[in-house]
């Protein structure tokens, strides 16, 4: 198989992406602004964060806000976590009202809290129980409806083909499969074996997540047999990877961005966030992750400090004028090939 050929158009259930790279969904991370920066930055799908479906059945505001999308982000896949086949596909209604072009199902997620609840990997348990959540919300919503889960519980467990049986049986268009077990949460290296047997297993598209960085990596997924790529941590402080591991599987020249690119992107997610929860709150959310995006830059942990301070995207600038020297950050315009 050619570079080329790792690279290509993917479908999911009618939806059609116009690449196999996807954003993995991230817990305070995959908001709306976030999700607009992958998508620009070559994403060929982006997943918002996880939404509770008992949130949404008891008409959560905040939960309900989480599903909104904005026109630039699309295709958009909205992520729900539950254990109740009822609750769940009232809440795939919900997504699709709010415009979601596909549906996720979180069977992976390792955090305590979420699998005490019978839910994210919790669900790999109980695969009976995970075929009819996705049955239900198949039948309840017209757009195709995936799940993600995990290669195991605990290391050396290998659950995925069967899971990705279950899935496809159940109605599932596609499958998303982390390469770890639930036990080792995001550290430690992907078992590819387990994920080239989980390929094998189904026909639906399997979209291979764990570690990604960089085009070899991702190529070692899409090597075993892995119809797509999902991207998560590498995506935090550069939402341009998915263009940039692009390139790489193509073939063609294409480094990574720079320091003061990177911080025109910066900027462009505290203008998208401000736009979203106002100024001074869309400053405020960033800064979980303005650790991220400050990387590498000469005086990172000044700045950091420096920006838990700040109120406005005017005082945001300087900082970034200031702590970037003669690289001045500026505000991206509209068209701007920058990346």
């Amino acid at each position: 198989m050619t570079n080329k050929d790792l690279l290509h158009p993917v479908s999911i259930g009618r939806v059609a992406l116009k690449n196999n790279l996807a954003l993995a969904p991230m817990a305070g991370i995959t908001n709306a602004a976030f999700r607009i920066l992958a998508a620009e930055g070559g994403a060929g799908l982006v997943v918002t964060e996880m939404v509770s479906a008992e949130s949404l059945k008891y008409k959560n505001k905040k939960s309900f806000r989480m599903l909104e999308l904005l026109p630039g982000e699309h295709p958009a896949a909205i992520q729900l976590f539950g254990a109740d086949p009822s609750s769940m596909a009232l809440a795939a209604q919900a997504a699709e009202l709010a415009g979601a072009d596909v549906i996720d199902i979180n069977a992976g997620c390792p955090v305590k809290k979420v699998m005490r609840s019978g839910s994210g990997a919790a669900l790999m348990k109980t695969p009976l129980l995970l075929a009819d959540i996705i049955s239900s919300m198949v039948k309840s919503v017209k757009v195709p409806v995936t799940v993600k889960f995990r290669v195991g519980l605990v290391a050396g467990e290998n659950l995925g083909p069967m899971l990705a049986r279950v899935a496809e049986e159940a109605g599932a268009a596609a499958i998303t499969l982390h390469g770890r077990p639930a036990s080792q949460f995001h550290t430690g290296p992907v078992d590819l074996e387990a994920m080239a047997a989980s390929a094998a297993a189904v026909k639906i598209p399997v979209f291979g997540n764990g570690g990604v960085e960089n085009a070899a990596q991702a190529r070692a997924i899409l090597d075993t047999g892995c119809s797509g790529v999902g991207i998560g941590r590498a995506a935090v402080f550069n939402p341009a990877v998915f263009a940039e591991i692009a390139a790489g599987l193509s073939g063609l020249p294409g480094g990574a961005v720079t320091q003061a690119a990177r911080m025109r992107l910066f900027l462009r997610f505290l203008e998208l966030n401000a736009g979203i929860y106002g100024e001074e709150h869309g400053l405020a959310r960033a800064r979980k992750l303005v650790g991220y995006w400050l990387k590498g830059l000469p005086g990172a942990a000044g700045a950091r400090a420096s920006f838990m301070q700040l109120k406005t995207l005017k005082e945001a600038e300087a900082l970034l004028i200031q702590y970037t020297g003669s690289e001045t950050p500026r505000r991206p315009d509209s068209g701007t090939d920058e990346n």
